[in-house]
C-alpha cells in the first residue's frame, strides 16, 4: 500500500526513533508499505518517520544510482542492486574526507542542496530477519544511509547547510510546510492536520 509521505515542518519528522523489536506490529507488512512508497515516490531510501512513524527503520535501494555515468565502474557495480532494510542501526564511526553532493529529499520536494558529509560509515543495524549486522560502507551508499540515518535521530539534510543557504531556502520550506507545492507522490502536510 502507497502511503502519504510526511512533510517538512511536520514534529515527527524532528523526533528521535524509538528502537523496535521483531514482534513490532506488521513489520512485514510495514515494510513492504515503505518499498512500495519509496519507489511510487522515485526515491532511494525512506524512513519510518517520512510515513509518520518515530521508530528506527529506514529502507534504501540505491540501484537507481548505478546509471550514474560520472561514477567508477566500481562504484555503480557497488550501488546496482544494493537493497536493504535497517532496523534500530546505530552508526558507531564516521571516518575520512569531507565531501559534497547534492541532496535531496521526499520530504522537501523541490530542494536540492550540496551537502557535506565523511566518506566512510561503520554501522551497526538488524536486518528484517532480525539478524545482527555490523558493516562498513564508503562513498555514495554511505551518503545515502547517512541521510536516512539522520531522519530516525531527527536531523533533515537542511539542518547541515550554511546559515546563508537556509535563509535562501526558508520561503521554499514554508511553502512546502503549508502544502503550496505540486507532487506527483502522496503527501501529507502539517497544513492538513484537522484543527488548524
Amino acid at each position: 500500500m502507497i502511503l502519504p509521505i510526511i512533510a517538512y515542518g511536520d514534529p515527527v519528522l524532528r523526533k528521535v526513533g524509538s528502537n523496535i523489536d521483531k514482534d513490532y506490529p506488521n513489520l512485514k507488512e510495514l515494510i513492504g508499505n515503505m518499498w512500495e512508497t519509496m519507489y511510487n515516490a522515485n526515491g532511494v531510501g525512506l524512513a519510518a518517520p517520512q510515513i509518520g512513524l518515530p521508530i528506527r527503520l529506514f529502507v534504501i535501494d540505491t540501484t537507481p544510482f548505478s546509471d550514474d555515468e560520472d561514477l567508477s565502474a566500481e562504484e555503480q557495480k557497488q550501488l546496482n542492486g544494493f537493497k536493504q532494510v535497517f532496523i534500530n542501526a546505530k552508526i558507531e564511526d564516521e571516518t575520512g574526507e569531507e565531501w559534497a553532493f547534492n541532496e535531496g529529499c521526499l520530504s522537501i520536494p523541490d530542494v536540492r542542496e550540496d551537502v557535506n558529509r565523511k566518506e566512510t560509515i561503520n554501522i551497526m543495524y538488524w536486518d528484517e530477519n532480525f539478524k545482527k549486522r555490523q558493516q562498513t560502507y564508503d562513498g555514495l551508499l554511505a551518503r545515502v544511509i547517512q541521510h536516512e540515518y539522520d531522519h530516525i535521530e531527527g536531523i533533515l539534510f537542511t539542518d547541515k547547510l550554511s546559515s546563508l543557504k537556509k535563509r535562501l531556502i526558508k520561503a521554499r520550506l514554508n511553502n512546502i510546510s503549508k502544502g503550496k507545492i505540486k507532487v506527483d507522490y502522496k503527501m501529507r502536510f502539517p497544513a492538513m492536520k484537522k484543527g488548524r
